[in-house]
Formats: structure tokens, C-alpha cells, sequence
């Protein structure tokens, strides 16, 4: 079977702190801050930025299966090269049936995924997670 990496951004101070630096580095880089003699060290600078920037922003497709989500929403990659957004307060239901996952909208729409694949403890984490943040949002 296979696994799901979650990431929880509220939580994760790590990669927050990695983009905060990133954006310095841009700033210091870009707009030359700090005057060094040789003028290829804030080009330098300002490339590790984008390097951070693209490290942080990539981490989505290190993984096949991936969930990434934080209190207003999730972004739920299963089998597929791009995931799909998804906003707590716009899920109206959820179920979890044979290895699907359905979704309804309160627009309507059905977004299913197809966890066949993918081990039972991390289907019901999944479902545990959208479940307990689409409730906190309604109460």
C-alpha cells in the first residue's frame, strides 16, 4: 500500500522560517542592501532566494501522493500531477466509501478521489482532516 505525506503548514515552523529567509535574500539581493565590492555577490544572494523560493514552492511534486493544508483549505495530490484545491468553508459533505473519497461542494460539485491504493490509516487521516476542519468552520 501506498503512503501519504501530510504537511501542515500551520505547524510547520521549518519551512516558514525557510520562506521568510528566502525573501530576504530576494530583497538584500535585489535591490542591493548592502554594497559589496564585487557586484556578482548580490546577484548571488539573490539567486539563493529563488533557489529557497523554488524549493519551498516544489515540494508538491516530491511526493506522488500529498496532502498540504492549513485552516482555510487543503491541497489534496493523489495519483495525479496536479491536486486539486480545496476551501473547509465551501465542503458541504464528505464521504468515505470503498477506498472513494467524495466530496460535495456547497456550490454542487463533486470532487471524488480514488484511494484504492493508498493505506487504510492514511485514508482515514485524510477523511479525519477534512472532517474536523470543514465542523470547525460551520460551528
Amino acid at each position: 500500500m501506498k503512503k501519504i505525506h501530510f504537511d501542515n503548514l500551520n505547524k510547520n515552523w521549518f519551512l516558514i522560517t525557510v520562506l521568510i529567509l528566502s525573501i530576504i535574500f530576494l530583497l538584500v539581493g535585489i535591490f542591493e542592501l548592502i554594497p559589496f565590492e564585487n557586484p556578482k555577490i548580490n546577484k548571488r544572494i539573490s539567486g539563493v532566494g529563488f533557489l529557497l523560493q523554488a524549493l519551498f514552492f516544489s515540494r508538491m511534486f516530491w511526493y506522488k501522493n500529498y496532502i498540504q493544508w492549513n485552516k482555510k483549505g487543503a491541497v489534496i495530490r493523489i495519483n495525479s500531477l496536479l491536486g486539486k484545491s480545496l476551501s473547509f468553508d465551501q465542503i458541504k459533505t464528505t464521504e468515505l466509501n470503498e477506498k472513494k473519497l467524495k466530496i460535495t461542494k456547497t456550490n454542487g460539485e463533486i470532487v471524488i478521489f480514488d484511494l484504492k491504493e493508498i493505506a487504510e490509516s492514511d485514508t482515514q487521516k485524510l477523511n479525519e482532516i477534512i472532517v474536523k476542519n470543514t465542523i470547525a468552520n460551520t460551528v
